[in-house]
């Protein structure tokens, strides 16, 4: 089972810690699912996985090599167990859901959510009541003093 591990973007964009969670993944032998809330989103998430430093192998669904890509972009809620590249590791982006089961069923999943967005804090702080009611361990995240620093713990140990 995942812990579920709440990213709470504040000074650093999107673009600074979505390609250290997917690399971070690859590294230990996970494939990755990154999902988003559209389809337009995802095809931004792709063109900035493109342009940043470094080479990390990745595809949008609905390609004819899903099966294989290391990190597959997707849209919907498919769970992540019957995604084609059989991730170890979900990333949910804007609030895209995330159930209890997914947690209970991969290795890693990261929520993503955007600080300076109030209607992302309050999707987040669902989500994360959500999880943490079915059972799922939760941490949370914040990068407020330079570094990545766990705020929070569910259950508290």
């Amino acid at each position: 089972m995942a812990v579920a591990r709440f990213y709470h973007l504040t000074n650093t964009p999107l673009e600074g810690l979505l390609p250290v969670l997917i690399g971070k993944s690859l590294e230990i032998g996970l494939k990755v699912a990154v999902r988003g809330t559209s389809e337009a989103r995802m095809q931004g998430v792709d063109r900035q996985l493109w342009m940043g430093e470094g080479f990390l192998p990745h595809g949008l669904a609905g390609g004819p090599h899903d099966a294989e890509q290391p990190a597959l972009l997707v849209w919907d809620d498919a769970p992540a167990t019957n995604l084609p590249n059989a991730p170890g590791c979900l990333i949910a982006l804007d609030g895209a859901g995330v159930s209890a089961a997914e947690a209970q069923e991969i290795e890693r999943l990261c929520i993503v959510f955007d600080g300076t967005d109030t209607d992302a804090v309050v999707r987040a702080r669902a989500q994360w009541r959500a999880l943490t009611g079915a059972g799922v361990a939760a941490e949370y995240w914040s990068r407020e003093s330079g570094k990545w620093e766990r705020k929070a713990v569910h259950p508290k140990v």
